[in-house]
């Protein structure tokens, strides 16, 4: 492992510490994520990388920050999914065209699903339905959870990457990243609502409220469309490669991953949307994770790490993985020893 120190951070934060207060909240919403109950104290569980360059999954010790095993997969790794009882971690293979079934306590795995091209998977909110973005394949395949029958196939070009929902399910808004569009799709008649043009090649996509917001790595921003329409409302320059984009544990503040930029992760006020505060993470900071004791937990795809983020200092460690980390899953409760 690695500490640096940040430099160049803005000094500007939310208004009653917000950006402290999200640390503080972390370790029940880390938690209730991966179905450990509140409460949990600090100090054990496990991270699982997912190393999309090395075929491999990284499991790293919390407690003492290293990696203790690799687990093997086929081709190509890149995103999670829990399942709605929370019982089972599933693990996309998209150039292996399978689903991997995880215990998400121990790591092991418990059986394999043959799946199209599965890049990125949610399960909606209301646990109905399982939707899979095959980038590869130009398609969004909507799934009945828990069966996993394919109810239907969309082809939409093209790229089809990240996705989130609507609060009551109704509707997935997935990002098409070779096109610069956004599609939303309606999950009760299988129809596209709109498909409509939000900026060059789009990535991340988050719901807030009444509008959806995605980062384009083309144009170094973040696009705000009205959720019904898909009418773009506002850009916000976060940073050159803007790419992901998450909720903070109180829903206070939305944090961006610029992935090219020397200022890569920069905080947004999620009332205003205007940025309170930026850190410095070279390497190519991807998904992350919100841990228990206030950290945040990086994949960096262009240094083949992990970087561990302390929000008010701005000092982190690096922890080295396989190569191109992608997706993170944290588990207070999870066993990092085989």
């Amino acid at each position: 492992m690695m500490r640096r120190q940040l430099l160049g951070m803005a000094a500007a934060v939310l208004p009653g510490g917000a950006l402290a207060q999200a640390g503080a909240q972390a370790g029940a919403q880390a938690g209730a994520q991966a179905g450990a109950p509140a409460g949990v104290p600090s100090g054990g569980g496990a991270v699982l990388v997912i190393n999309s360059g090395a075929a491999s999954l990284s499991v790293i010790d919390m407690t003492t920050r290293r990696e203790t095993r690799r687990i093997p997969v086929l081709r190509e790794p890149h995103h999670w999914a829990l399942t709605p009882d929370r019982k089972e971690l599933l693990i996309g293979d998209s150039s292996g065209n399978e689903l991997l079934v995880l215990d998400p306590v121990h790591f092991t795995l418990l059986r394999r699903m043959p799946m199209s091209n599965p890049y990125h998977l949610a399960f909606s909110p209301d646990g109905r339905f399982f939707v899979v973005a095959g980038l590869a394949r130009n398609q969004v395949d909507v799934y009945e959870a828990g069966t996993y029958k394919l109810l239907k196939r969309f082809a939409l070009r093209s790229m089809p990457s990240h996705m989130d929902f609507l609060a009551d399910s109704s509707t997935v808004f997935l990002s098409l990243q070779g096109t610069g569009r956004i599609v939303a799709i309606d999950l009760r008649a299988l129809e596209v609502l709109w498909n409509e043009p939000c900026g060059s090649a789009p990535a991340g996509v988050l719901v807030h409220g009444g509008q959806v917001l995605t980062g384009n790595m083309g144009s170094d921003d973040v696009a705000v469309l009205d959720a019904g329409t898909g009418r773009e409302l506002r850009r916000i320059r976060t940073g050159k490669g803007a790419h992901t984009l998450f909720w903070s544990p109180d829903r206070r503040t939305i944090w961006v991953n610029n992935r090219l930029d020397t200022e890569s992760v920069v905080v947004l006020d999620a009332a205003t949307l205007e940025p309170v505060r930026r850190y410095r993470l070279p390497g190519g900071p991807d998904d992350l994770e919100f841990a228990p004791d206030g950290k945040v937990w990086f994949t960096m795809r262009f240094i083949h790490k992990v970087a561990v983020l302390d929000p008010p200092s701005g000092e982190f460690d690096t922890i080295e993985v396989g190569r191109s980390p992608h997706g993170i899953f944290l588990n207070p409760k999870a066993v990092a020893a085989a």
